[in-house]
């Protein structure tokens, strides 16, 4: 497991080494001078703008700006915003448990609704439950997330009352109220995400169920149930996982959307704001750690898969 672990970790370095370049690199393309939306209504004055240029490196070539930039986040300094005066790194950390606990909650309620959903479905193929589950997960697929949660809200907050229409409360303030803030756009987040993983464990499912071992364990007696769940789904989850690591990664990456509507303070709206103010370290900072996000949840899949199917293990 050491071994492999390091061979892993050998995959990954240059991985964000590339990362890294691609990221400074493309961020140089946004149109727009952020010295002159820093100088504000000193943006005129051309020894103004020089020396906010000489104060963020803006006037050294990018080669060189690139490795000071790097060599700052090997150490774990992602700068200061410019537009906030914050390190980068606190207001990052600051939004990471909001939009973790949102991401959470959002693929907690996916797992639950679209895994058994494909099972059942793939269990009893072709008959109405079957049909049924299909369309449940096109809808979820099909309808918009802007759309939902305004249905939501018009609903639940308008309509009924029972939860707040916008706003977050922290886990540690409030954990009761902390949930009756996020439970709406969890549900608007998760729900596209269940249908996906619905029709991706239904595929799975009806791949697992026709193979030589699930019939010759039918043929030895065991119970149905035993040869659903521990013979064909333990194989069946192998692409479930890989395609669940990926839309957790998404979720933590932020929903911006989904966020502006309900007016989350998380990664979403973070980025949204950076970009607009052109707040080049903000930018670069949150999509370095989206980018970190993803190679540890390729990380963690690469383990769930030895846990799901031992046989890997010795692969």
């Amino acid at each position: 497991m050491g071994l492999w672990l390091l061979k892993r970790l050998g995959q990954v370095l240059p991985t964000l080494l590339i990362l890294s370049i691609l990221i400074f690199g493309l961020q140089q393309l946004m149109p727009g001078d952020p010295a002159l939306i820093l100088a504000g209504e000193e943006r005129g004055d051309p020894q103004v703008l020089a020396q906010i240029r000489a104060e963020l490196r803006l006037d050294q070539p990018l080669p060189q700006q690139y490795l000071a930039w790097l060599g700052r986040v090997l150490v774990g300094d992602f700068g200061y915003s410019w537009r906030i005066r914050e390190p980068v790194g606190a207001l990052i950390l600051a939004k990471l448990p909001v939009t973790f606990q949102l991401a959470s909650m959002a693929f907690l309620i996916a797992v639950l609704i679209g895994v058994p959903a494909g099972i059942v479905s793939a269990v009893r193929r072709d008959t109405a439950v079957d049909w049924a589950a299909n369309g449940i997960a096109l809808a979820g697929i099909s309808t918009p997330n802007f759309w939902l949660g305004i249905m939501l809200i018009l609903l639940f907050s308008v309509q009924l009352g029972w939860l707040p229409p916008s706003g977050y409360v922290p886990l540690t303030e409030d954990p009761w109220q902390s949930l009756a803030t996020t439970i709406m756009p969890a549900f608007v987040l998760g729900n596209a995400i269940a249908g996906v993983l619905m029709r991706h464990t239904r595929a799975a499912m009806l791949t697992a169920l026709s193979q030589d071992y699930v019939r010759t364990a039918r043929a030895k007696g065991l119970a149905e149930r035993v040869v659903v769940v521990k013979h064909a789904l333990r194989n069946a989850l192998i692409p479930v996982v890989t395609l669940g690591t990926i839309e957790f990664g998404r979720l933590l990456a932020g929903a911006v959307l989904t966020e502006q509507i309900f007016t989350i303070p998380g990664f979403g709206k973070l980025i949204v704001d950076a970009v607009f103010n052109r707040d080049y370290p903000v930018v670069q900072g949150v999509v370095l750690a989206t980018a970190l996000i993803f190679v540890s949840l390729s990380l963690v899949a690469d383990l769930l898969y030895m846990a799901v199917n031992p046989r890997l293990r010795t692969a």
